[in-house]
C-alpha cells in the first residue's frame, strides 16, 4: 500500500469478515464527520475498488422521499476519494478537482457506489509528484439502475512543508 491510510485498511481487511464493514465505516466516519452524519456505510475497500452504500433514511431524503442530490454526491465523493486516497503517497495530498452529476431519473430506495481505479491509474499516481485523473464511480439504486451518471476528477500535489 502506498500510504498510512492503505496500511490501516490492509489491517482491517485481515480481520474476520463480519467485522470489516463496521470497522471500515467507523474509521472513515470518525475522520469524515459528514459521512457519519449521513450514515454512509463502507462495504469493502481495496487499493483498486471501494464499495459504499447509503440507506434512504429520513435524514438524507429530499422533498419527494428520495435520497437528496447532495447526499448522493457525498456518496460518490466518498467512494472515489477512498480508492484514490489509498494510492496517493504520504508525501502528497489528494484534492477533489471537479465533480459533474447528470441526473437521469428519480432515485429509488437505497444507493450503492462502486469506485474503481485501474492498475495503470495507480501507476500514474505512484510515478508523478502531481497530476489529476478521472476516477470511475457507478451509483445504482434499488432498481439496479443508474439514476446518476457522475464524473469525479481527483488531483494530487506535493505537501507544503
Amino acid at each position: 500500500m502506498a500510504n498510512k491510510f492503505g496500511k490501516i485498511i490492509s489491517k482491517v481487511n485481515r480481520m474476520p469478515r463480519f467485522m470489516r464493514s463496521f470497522l471500515l465505516t467507523k474509521i472513515f466516519c470518525s475522520t469524515v464527520k459528514y459521512a457519519g452524519t449521513s450514515s454512509i456505510k463502507l462495504i469493502s475497500v481495496s487499493n483498486t475498488k471501494a464499495v459504499l452504500s447509503l440507506e434512504n433514511k429520513k435524514k438524507v431524503q429530499n422533498h419527494i422521499g428520495g435520497v437528496h442530490a447532495i447526499a448522493a454526491a457525498l456518496l460518490a465523493e466518498s467512494a472515489t476519494g477512498i480508492v484514490f486516497g489509498m494510492n496517493v503517497p504520504d508525501t502528497c495530498v489528494p484534492l477533489l478537482k471537479s465533480m459533474t452529476f447528470h441526473f437521469q431519473r428519480r432515485m429509488q430506495g437505497n444507493l450503492s457506489a462502486v469506485a474503481i481505479l485501474s492498475l495503470a491509474e495507480i501507476e500514474q499516481i505512484e510515478n508523478a509528484d502531481k497530476g489529476s485523473l478521472m476516477v470511475s464511480v457507478e451509483i445504482t439504486d434499488e432498481s439496479d439502475q443508474q439514476p446518476i451518471v457522475c464524473e469525479m476528477e481527483w488531483a494530487w500535489v506535493t505537501k507544503r512543508r
